[in-house]
């Protein structure tokens, strides 16, 4: 019995490691090394696209995650809880680990996902992860209002610090 239950636990953590490497792995056209770009526009709820600008002048959680993360599952509800306490200031960006854009959508629509997402799969999405370097999932990364990497420990400072986290960036 143990052994089957360290072959699944073996399992996940490979699949996790193979979709977080999916996410890496594309052409990238003409994106700078070490500096996070967003797409021109973003996907809500919805599947709408919305322009850039609405996340302007706010703090910026990019909340690497997939549908079939346990972890990230029980993460989101916290920090959706997080982000709307506090979205006049801070925002999430969702950077979906899932194999399709319909998987990422009905994640985001089984969860009620405020906040927007990078399109599945997108150059900008796969570049982002390689910039933050994530190496597993649940991921957040947070950024200031110019774009610029404050911390990549959002999801341990938000256990830690709860509410004040935002301070808590702030001050960083």
């Amino acid at each position: 019995m143990l052994n089957n239950y360290n072959t699944s636990i073996t399992f996940v953590i490979v699949l996790g490691f193979l979709s977080i490497s999916f996410i890496l792995v594309g052409e990238e056209k003409n994106l700078p090394d070490g500096q996070i770009v967003f797409p021109e526009t973003f996907l809500n709820l919805s599947g709408e696209k919305v322009p850039y600008e609405k996340i302007t002048e706010k703090y910026v959680g990019l909340y690497f995650s997939a549908s079939w993360c346990g972890p990230c599952r029980k993460f989101t509800p916290k920090l959706i809880e997080f982000r709307n306490k506090h979205e006049s200031e801070f925002e999430v960006i969702l950077v979906g680990g899932d194999g399709s854009a319909k998987a990422q959508a009905n994640y985001m629509k089984k969860y009620g996902m405020p906040w927007l997402a990078m399109e599945n799969q997108s150059q900008e999405a796969k570049h982002a992860s390689k910039v933050t370097g994530v190496e597993f999932i649940p991921f957040l990364v947070v950024l200031d209002q110019k774009g610029n990497i404050v911390t990549k420990n959002g999801k341990k400072d938000l256990a830690k610090w709860g509410d004040e986290s935002l301070d808590y960036w702030k001050d960083l």
